[in-house]
């Protein structure tokens, strides 16, 4: 017999302002369970994390919370009042001989245990919360995004100790590998009401796409209804009064019903403007080094950029990202060494503490730079409202002051802004903060789709598989390694992830792309037989893997599967991860085989 749950909310509902925020949210977290809690931005997921956690009341609902059940919750803003130090902080309310993992868990994000609480960045203050949340190993852990502000080598830290706790999950995060790792249930919040897939956020976005595919065809049906009572009631009015008039009363409720539904939220159009071609090269470094005082950010570096690469940067907080970016477009000098920049380029930048937005201008201002009502877009003049709406602003939100946007909102807000500048080169540093999962893909999307040059800093493990052709990696003092793929491909050439290593590195030798076969390639420039009959026919097994990959979720489409046969649905998806798997490894090894025969 299953445990009865530790955490329970029944038919929740919150408005706030007059308008719906939560209609009808259920939650029920039991011993050890791991569920993500999803949906889109401003749907109410923080809301209804905080009615779980006991800090909002709802205007209708009930909270059932186990006798003796411990709850900690991560709070998006904690309040380090009244503590004089982080590791006061963390230990506030712990037993004595607990206080040990307090220090243990601040030494691990990287805190001394020493620093003054009202003087953390907002990484430090997250990590901080983090501890406080772990420390005393609750029943049950309440996590609203635990990710944002954490480096690499920090996720990777929380996602290990996290598979090894006890405790119950509910996560909310925008780290679409962080959450497949973790998630073995997932709870939907949509338009006020969640939704529950006994599955983790790895089998969640097919599902919803099917509930949105049946939900369309639904609609349909509803319309081609509405059409076909207008129809009988043009041409069928002079019979039978009284059913015309019953008639009459259903065509209005139909119309009604249309009216009232709840569509889901709009989505984000994006689409970045065109310029005239960058030369070939667009950058390259020559053995340059950059220091300051006695701390090395860059030492020995040689990187060649041409035009049309997708170069992603990664490494610990600290490493120097944002030096080699200023380094890389000529914003900064190196000590030593040569940077040399390709003709006719028009970047656009998108930095990462967004200190472009004044606090005092106006969503529009921030658009037209305070001239007019219009926004030139890929040569085309588009009223700026018109333009807005494509990033999911409404037209009030026009005039409002960037002071009170959200997060997410001016994140949103500054990628609409540089999307609308034409550039052949986009310098993108940490374009994911805060933004949704729904709004991510259509990030990467545009991407995709862009014919210039990108240099992505980012720490979304997830994001940087999809967009980026390489990776730039820290590899302690200065020593920086570009691998080629995304950050998977990195792991497997490597084989370790991005860790804030202060040794020197050893003696420079000459750049390999992958890990263990790297020091044979020179020595082995061209494929044994099998090799060469595996690299001719991994391309058709790979065909295959798509095409059983498109068949398994073309099963799963059916929204109605799980609930009419649960085994096949199991089934289904256990032989659409494996494929998925296969597809990947393949990819790797076609990959590593095309470099092999490079020599």
């Amino acid at each position: 017999m299953a445990a009865p749950p530790l955490l329970t909310l029944q038919d929740v509902a919150l408005t706030f302002g007059g308008t719906p925020l939560i209609t009808r949210a259920e939650i029920a977290v039991a011993p050890g369970e791991r569920t993500c809690l999803v949906g889109r931005n401003g749907s109410g997921k923080s809301t209804l994390m905080k009615i779980a956690a006991g800090l909002v009341e709802p205007d209708r609902g009930r909270r059932f919370v186990q006798p003796g059940t411990t709850i900690r919750y991560l709070a998006q803003e904690p309040d380090f009042s009244g503590f004089a130090t982080t590791l006061d902080f963390v230990e506030a309310g712990l037993p004595g001989e607990s206080t040990h993992r307090a220090r243990y868990l601040l030494e691990s994000l990287g805190l001394t245990g020493e620093e003054d609480p009202q003087k953390l960045s907002g990484g430090e203050g997250r990590r901080t919360a983090l501890a406080q949340a772990l420390a005393p190993e609750p029943d049950v852990l309440l996590l609203d995004e635990p990710t944002n502000h954490l480096d690499l080598p920090a996720i990777e830290w929380l996602e290990a100790e996290l598979k090894g706790t006890r405790a119950a999950l509910v996560l909310i995060s925008h780290d679409r590998r962080f959450l497949s790792a973790l998630s073995r249930a997932t709870i939907w919040l949509d338009r006020g009401e969640t939704r529950r897939i006994d599955q983790g956020f790895s089998g969640f976005e097919a599902w919803r796409d099917a509930f949105f595919e049946e939900e369309e065809r639904d609609q349909h049906k509803l319309d081609r209804k509405i059409v076909a009572e207008e129809h009988w009631l043009r041409y069928g009015v002079t019979a039978r009064r009284k059913r015309n008039v019953r008639r009459l009363g259903n065509l209005h409720e139909l119309r009604k019903n249309r009216r009232e539904v709840r569509r889901p939220v709009g989505s984000v159009s994006m689409q970045a403007s065109d310029a005239e071609s960058s030369g070939s090269l667009v950058v390259e470094a020559r053995d340059i080094a950059k220091r300051y005082g006695e701390r090395t950010i860059v030492e020995g570096l040689s990187l060649r950029v041409m035009r049309g690469d997708r170069l992603g940067i990664v490494g610990a907080n600290g490493a120097g990202k944002s030096t080699l970016i200023n380094l890389l477009m000529g914003r900064l000098a190196p000590d030593s060494g040569q940077i040399v920049l390709g003709t006719n380029l028009m970047p656009v930048v998108l930095d990462q503490a967004r200190a472009t937005l004044e606090p005092g201008m106006t969503v529009t201002d921030v658009l037209t730079g305070g001239r007019g009502d219009s926004v030139t877009v890929n040569g085309q003049s588009r009223h700026v409202i018109g333009y807005l709406k494509d990033f999911l602003f409404t037209p009030e939100q026009a005039r409002t002051p960037v002071s009170v946007l959200s997060g997410g909102e001016r994140n949103r807000l500054l990628i609409a802004r540089a999307l609308a500048q034409p550039a052949n080169l986009l310098v993108l540093d940490e374009p994911t903060n805060d933004l949704d999962l729904e709004t991510l893909d259509l990030l990467q999307e545009m991407l995709d789709d862009y014919q210039g040059t990108l240099i992505l800093v980012s720490h979304d493990r997830d994001f940087l598989d999809r967009v980026a052709g390489s990776v730039l990696v820290s590899e302690g003092v200065g020593h920086w390694v570009e691998y080629a793929g995304g950050y998977s491909d990195m792991l497997l050439q490597r084989g370790q992830g991005v860790e804030a290593r202060a040794v020197a590195p050893k003696a420079k030798e000459p750049r390999a792309r992958s890990a263990a076969p790297a020091s044979q390639l020179a020595s082995k420039p061209r494929l044994g037989f099998n090799e060469q009959h595996e690299l001719k026919t991994l391309p058709a097994r790979m065909q295959k893997l798509e095409a059983a990959i498109g068949q398994l979720k073309t099963i799963l489409a059916d929204p109605d599967l799980y609930a009419r046969d649960p085994a096949r649905f199991d089934k289904a998806s256990t032989l659409l991860a494996q494929a998925e798997t296969e597809l990947s490894q393949a990819e790797d090894r076609w990959l590593e085989l095309e470099m092999l025969q490079a020599g």
